[in-house]
Formats: C-alpha cells, sequence, structure tokens
C-alpha cells in the first residue's frame, strides 16, 4: 500500500520537528547561514541599520526618505465581543485584559526612531494599515520583521504580497517561492511603479493559510492619473464615470477561534476542520464596526504615543488595535465609493437596502472602457460592463469597486452580510459579525473627506447602536 504522506510538502513545522541535526548538518558545510537566513544576493534582506529620527516642534520626523512606507511584522492582539464565552478559546485565557484574540499582523511606524520600532512586538492591527500608490509614481515600502513574542519558537519570515499586482520583476512578489522572505530582525525594501488603477489588497504569503487568517491582511490602491490631472476632483479609475465625493475601505476577513487560540497555546488546529466564529469587516464585528476611527488618522498612523509608538484610543481602548471604522458617512447626491477586499477564506455577500449600488470595477480592472486619446486619459466609450445591483457577491481573494449615489432621503441604511451565518459573533443570538450602515447626513452638515473612513461628521455625533 502507498504511503499517503510520502509526497506531502515538508511544512516550516515538520521541519522544526528534525530537531537540530540538519542545522548541524548544514552548519558543518557552511551553508546553513546561506541557506537559511540569507535570500539571493540580487536583493538581499539585509539588516541595515533603521533611519534614525528627530523631534521638530513635538513631531517626530524622518532623517532618511529611502522608502515611502514602513511597515512591521509580528503579533498582537484585539478585541472581538465575548458574547458567546467558549472558554478556552474566547476569549483567550492568555489574552491581555480587556482584549480576547491573539493575531498576526503588520503595523504602521513610519516617522519611528529605532527603538520605537523595536518595541513594536504585540502592537500589530487588524486590519493592516491602508496604503495608496499614484499611477505611473515610484513608491517604496520597507518591512522589518520583528518576529513573534507570543511564539519565539516560530522562526518564520514574513513578506508583503501585493496581491494581484503586476511586478515588474519577480522578486518584489512577495509569493516565497519566486521571491524572497523576510527573516527576523532583517529588512527589505520592496520597488514598486503601478500602470494600472484599481483596488489591490496585500498580506503575508509565508505559511500563507496560518499568516493569512491570523490577521495579516490590507487593502492598497493606485490613484488613477486622472485625479492628477483634474486637481480636486477624485476618480476610482480613468474614466468620468468612476468620479467619487468620498471613499470608504471595506476590508473583509475572519476569525476561527480555535486557530488563534492554536497558535498563542503553540498548538496545531486541523484546518480541515475550518468554522470561523467572527466575520468582521476592518477588523471588527457588529455594533463594533460603527464605532469611530481611533484617533484623527486611523489609517495613515497619526494616532500614536509619540514615546511608545502605541495607538491611542482613549474612549474604547480595547479597540485600540482595530482603529479603522466602517461606518459610511455621506449627503444626499454624494458619490460615494466602497473598495472592498475579501481576504477571508469564505463567500461573502454584501447588501443594502434602499440603495442602489453599481459595480465598477473588479479585481482592480475597470468595467468601463474608454479609448484613449492622445494627449487624454480617457475618450470614447468602447465597452461598459459595469452593473447595478443591491447585494455586492465577493469571494476570497477577490476586489470590488463599488459607487452609490446617496439617497434624497436623509436616514440610516443598513449594509449588510445577506448570509444569516454571517451576522452573529460567535453563534450567539442577535446581531453580529459582517454588518455596518450608511448613514446620509442633511446636506451642509459633513466637512470635506481628507481620508478614506474619515467621518467629517459634527463634533460627539455617534449613530444608533
Amino acid at each position: 500500500m502507498n504511503n499517503p504522506q510520502r509526497n506531502k510538502p515538508l511544512s516550516r513545522r515538520d521541519f522544526l520537528k528534525l530537531g537540530g541535526g540538519m542545522l548541524g548538518l548544514l552548519g558543518a558545510g557552511g551553508l546553513a547561514r546561506k541557506a537559511l537566513l540569507q535570500p539571493v544576493e540580487v536583493v538581499q534582506a539585509a539588516r541595515s541599520p533603521l533611519p534614525l529620527g528627530r523631534v521638530e516642534q513635538g513631531v517626530l520626523q524622518q532623517t532618511v526618505d529611502d522608502f515611502d512606507l514602513h511597515l512591521i511584522a509580528s503579533d498582537g492582539w484585539i478585541h472581538l465581543p465575548p458574547d458567546k464565552v467558549v472558554p478556552p478559546y474566547h476569549p483567550d485565557d492568555y489574552a491581555p485584559a480587556g482584549l480576547t484574540t491573539y493575531i498576526f499582523g503588520y503595523r504602521n511606524v513610519n516617522g519611528f526612531t529605532e527603538d520605537m520600532v523595536h518595541s513594536q512586538k504585540m502592537k500589530v492591527q487588524l486590519t493592516a494599515p491602508v496604503f495608496s500608490i499614484a499611477q505611473e509614481h515610484d513608491f517604496k515600502l520597507k518591512l522589518t520583521n520583528l518576529g513573534l513574542q507570543m511564539r519565539p519558537d516560530l522562526v518564520d519570515a514574513h513578506t508583503v504580497h501585493f496581491h494581484g499586482f503586476r511586478n515588474a520583476i519577480p522578486i518584489f512578489d512577495g509569493e516565497p517561492h519566486s521571491s524572497v522572505g523576510v527573516p527576523i530582525i532583517r529588512d527589505l525594501t520592496y520597488f514598486y511603479r503601478p500602470h494600472h488603477p484599481g483596488t489591490y489588497m496585500y498580506h503575508c504569503h509565508f505559511e500563507e493559510t496560518e499568516h493569512v487568517h491570523m490577521g495579516m491582511v490590507g487593502i492598497c490602491y493606485v490613484i488613477p492619473k486622472l485625479s492628477e490631472e483634474l486637481p480636486g476632483r477624485k476618480f476610482a479609475y480613468n474614466d468620468y464615470d468612476t468620479e467619487y465625493d468620498r471613499e470608504f475601505v471595506l476590508t473583509l476577513n475572519e476569525v476561527w477561534a480555535l486557530a488563534h487560540w492554536c497558535d498563542s497555546h503553540i498548538q496545531l488546529p486541523e484546518w480541515s476542520d475550518y468554522k470561523a466564529d467572527f466575520h468582521l469587516i476592518n477588523g471588527r464585528a457588529y455594533p463594533h464596526t460603527l464605532l469611530p476611527n481611533a484617533g484623527t488618522d486611523a489609517i495613515h498612523g497619526l494616532n500614536n504615543d509619540p514615546v511608545t509608538g502605541d495607538l491611542i484610543f482613549p474612549d474604547h481602548p480595547e479597540l485600540r488595535y482595530q482603529p479603522v471604522s466602517s461606518l459610511i458617512t455621506c449627503e444626499p447626491g454624494e458619490r460615494v465609493l466602497l473598495r472592498i477586499a475579501n481576504l477571508g477564506f469564505s463567500q461573502q455577500f454584501l447588501k443594502t437596502t434602499g440603495v442602489r449600488m453599481r459595480v465598477v470595477g473588479k479585481d482592480a480592472t475597470p468595467l468601463i472602457k474608454r479609448r484613449p486619446v492622445a494627449g487624454q486619459t480617457v475618450g470614447d466609450l468602447i465597452a461598459d460592463i459595469s452593473y447595478y445591483t443591491d447585494t455586492v457577491d465577493i469571494a476570497p481573494g477577490e476586489s470590488r469597486d463599488v459607487i452609490f449615489v446617496a439617497p434624497n432621503t436623509p436616514g440610516e441604511y443598513m449594509l449588510y452580510n445577506r448570509n444569516l451565518r454571517h451576522q452573529s459573533n460567535g453563534g450567539h443570538a442577535g446581531r453580529g459579525g459582517m454588518m455596518t450602515k450608511i448613514v446620509v447626513f442633511p446636506s451642509g452638515t459633513l466637512t470635506a473627506q481628507n481620508q478614506p473612513n474619515e467621518w467629517c461628521t459634527p463634533s460627539g455625533w455617534m449613530p444608533a447602536l
């Protein structure tokens, strides 16, 4: 009888079980350092000194501008509604006070000193920071792997896989079989020059089943040339029909409490038993999806303690590592862009009540095609396969660009998952999970939006929970 395990790929956990014998053998041949710690020499994940910072007028500034965005990869804790307590998995019995669930993740550490960067273990966020790149502009993203404080036995590398992005060369893809992984306490700077606008997503591609589910997921998007050519106006693609007034990023993912507990307790989950307990938008479950952003600029990291770099959310400290709200705010007649990406393992169906949505982009590909004209970004219409719907279906690994015109009647409109099983928290009765609201304010109420997911509401305003 054939052994069914004979052709099973060697995982990093299998590798660890081999013990020190193999390492000793490689070391004796002078190969251990080169094979295990050194990627290819062309683009080496070197331990280069982190840029030091200085404080000017109370604001920490970078002294070396060799990157546009600096992310760290590590571990941490988040808070999910403990409506249904299922000890010891939820809340995790190792969790600090007020927090419930162990995660892996990223943090934006732009402007941090070297000491601050290396103190960010256990401070990662869910979901990962949102960032944007202008079409045809260069962008450098630096990734530093700090390792896992709860699991120092796991010597995992990390990457940034820009999902669906057309890289010029494979080295920046982040898929470790054709690219490189970033070992612990090392850096790698990725280089991008995007040619195609739209909504993408990024995640770690090392041990991807585990790392993606544990929280190393986020959204990035490419701003089209048309927005640069027409200052003061915003477009999803190089097409006038994709113009919008406000934009909101919605990252969809899930949490299987058992798998997260297993990682914090040095156990191995059986992934074929996968059954998500929580379905999240921007790392939160309803009703927390309706709570404000953490700080003045939750997406770009301005809500950090100036000494420790920790995320600050005084009103809801339990959500300080889930800083991005999912509440959608607008005024009558405004065009609102929703950038939606699914980085979970389940098909999702987002439905609105009383709002008609137009899907204008799928997987960073416009559904409206125009013929280029010399000297202009857009020309005559060739094809239009965009469509109107009240339900956006989105499979794992897909993105959608959706525009709706805000209703003329101010009020609150629900945006929720049509699958009733995804509208609960841990199987508990009552509303929860993947649900938020569209709140239409009377004309003249909101200020202009400067960043995605910014509310711009009157001071002290809160939605009805």
